[in-house]
């Protein structure tokens, strides 16, 4: 049917469009595309639609579900967010490149079969690269290579996947998976690179805090969440998918601590969230999965407004360094306002979207009896209250008076951190009618005593800590830094094989060109011998000789007629 096409699909056929508009009709164009792509979505029935035979193969290239529905309806309103959050920028390219990133990861969400997927997986790829480059600095283009580099291997890896998957099983379903064949091997370590697995988390840091206010809004909403839905589609229930996500939840607190980059705290903060995500993919039952994308749904949101407060404060200070902050309350209070709110849901403060997310994965992990993965999800849980709750509002708002006075943040970027609040306090009050998006039905119930006192205890606990660490001088610094993370290994050894392999080339360049340099001087020695002045062949020649050559040849040549 004609209707039968992917909702992304009008914000990447409309990103085309944008270069040729101007001024206020450009805005307006802008916020109708996630507007379009809504109501189409709401005309769409469930099931497989938009099926295309090619060479004999059955590509379904719109599944439409409550799990593709709960992303498809945060990834709109995440587009249209971080849309009226950009709206004073004049720069084409970042909205173009935008754009186009929103709708391929609504393609890939809406995907049913790995083709379709893969296609869309590499769009994200080349479109949010954009996003970093548009800082137009060295960092930037360097950080957007190795970013480029890596998704585009995760692609790589998830075509491999595809291609053995296919010549095992003879399906390209875009379904449940496992581990036991080479193709799903290769499919999950792809899923894994974009999920910001351990080791392989280092893109995500690296990045994020390089792109641009803006972009950086966009990057945080869509790609990571591509994957934690890529997982919970084909590995839901992988048992090893809970030590994953544990450490996941675990290893970034201490980076983010220490880290001087307010936006690169976030981006460990997002890698944080990520991981009790996927500890709920690998839990598996349906309150666990529930509480996966649930928290992956007010991630968007919540690690969104956070985003957007940092941008602002970029945007009319300047700088993002947490050591050179302090005191923009002053001038920025509806920023530090909103970034509050933000810091409150990350922290699932009650009322808030993560306390009635976040705990639906704690309290799976306790019923299916992981007792250490619950303490270690705890530790996190109070970890993120310190370094997103407490310190990045801290930090960036009050603290010591850095004197820096600006403006309040442009309209536009309070509009859209205003929806962002707004959505995260609404899921947090009135979490009832956000539990009916959901896949499962579990009749869940976040506002109980007893959860309600211990996440206030938690809380109070973990403030008290950061008090106490603050007062005697023990807690870390902001300074000047770099830290040291897992993509030093892997950039140092990418060097060092890039320096081998050109040393390689140019030994080998020099050993061909010296080869043939000798083999032209033996050529042109035997020319020499042969033909020149006093060569053989250039002395003169008897008669006689020359007679009995040619009488020679001509038997030959009667000889070789008759036979």
């Amino acid at each position: 049917m004609i209707g039968e096409f992917s909702p992304g699909l009008i914000l990447i056929l409309g990103a085309l469009l944008v270069p040729l508009l101007r001024g206020r009709l450009r805005a307006i164009y802008m916020l109708a595309l996630p507007v379009a792509a809504f109501a189409h979505l709401t005309t769409l029935p469930h099931g497989d639609l938009g099926i295309i035979e090619l060479s004999g193969v059955s590509l379904t290239t719109l599944r439409v579900d409550k799990l593709s529905l709960l992303f498809s309806y945060v990834f709109l309103v995440a587009a249209l967010i971080c849309v009226i959050y950009s709206l004073h920028l004049r720069d084409t390219v970042q909205h173009v490149a935008a754009l186009i990133y929103a709708g391929s990861a609504m393609g890939a969400i809406f995907a049913g079969d790995l083709v379709t997927l893969f296609i869309y997986w590499e769009a994200i790829a080349i479109a949010s690269v954009f996003l970093i480059w548009a800082s137009r600095t060295e960092d930037s283009y360097r950080s957007g290579m190795r970013y480029l580099i890596i998704q585009v291997g995760s692609g790589v890896l998830l075509l491999a996947g595809v291609l053995i998957h296919y010549r095992q099983t003879g399906s390209l379903a875009f379904g449940a998976l496992g581990l036991d064949t080479p193709g799903g091997l290769l499919i999950f370590l792809a899923f894994g690179i974009k999920s910001a697995f351990p080791v392989l988390h280092a893109w995500l840091p690296d990045a994020y805090p390089r792109g641009t206010p803006t972009g950086t809004v966009f990057l945080s909403a869509f790609t990571t969440k591509v994957a934690i839905y890529a997982l919970a589609r084909s590995f839901a229930g992988t048992d090893i998918l809970i030590p994953i996500g544990t450490v996941m939840a675990a290893f970034p607190i201490f980076y983010a601590v220490i880290e001087n980059d307010l936006r690169r705290v976030l981006a460990y903060s997002l890698n944080n969230q990520l991981g009790f995500m996927v500890v709920g993919i690998g839990l598996g039952t349906d309150l666990a999965l529930n509480g996966a994308v649930a928290h992956a749904f007010a991630d968007i949101l919540f690690k969104g407004l956070l985003f957007m407060s940092m941008g602002a404060v970029l945007f009319r200070v300047g700088t993002i360094k947490g050591s050179e902050l302090g005191g923009l309350y002053k001038s920025m209070p509806w920023t530090t306002g909103f970034c509050i709110v933000g810091a409150a849901s990350i922290s699932a403060f009650p009322l808030f979207s993560g306390f009635v997310t976040k705990s639906m994965i704690m309290t799976a992990a306790m019923e299916e009896g992981y007792f250490w993965i619950w303490i270690v999800l705890l530790f996190a849980s109070a970890g993120v209250f310190h370094h997103a709750g407490i310190k990045i509002p801290y930090f960036a708002f009050f603290a010591h008076d850095s004197g820096k006075r600006c403006q309040e943040a442009p309209l536009n970027m309070l509009v859209a951190m205003a929806v962002a609040a707004a959505l995260c306090i609404g899921i947090g009050s009135f979490p009832d009618f956000f539990y009916t998006l959901l896949p499962f039905e579990t009749g869940y119930r976040p506002y109980t005593l007893d959860h309600v006192v211990a996440q206030v205890q938690l809380l109070f606990l973990s403030a008290l800590a950061f008090t106490l660490l603050m007062r005697t001088g023990i807690y870390p610094p902001e300074l000047r830094s770099v830290n040291i993370d897992a993509e030093w290994f892997y950039r140092r050894a990418g060097r060092s094989l890039a320096d081998g392999a050109r040393m390689a080339a140019e030994n080998g360049w020099k050993s061909v060109t010296h080869g043939i340099g000798r083999t032209i001087s033996v050529v042109i020695a035997y020319v020499q011998r042969h033909h020149g002045p006093e060569g053989l062949l250039a002395r003169p020649w008897p008669a006689g000789t020359m007679a009995l050559w040619t009488t020679l040849m001509l038997g030959a040549c009667l000889i070789l007629f008759y036979l």
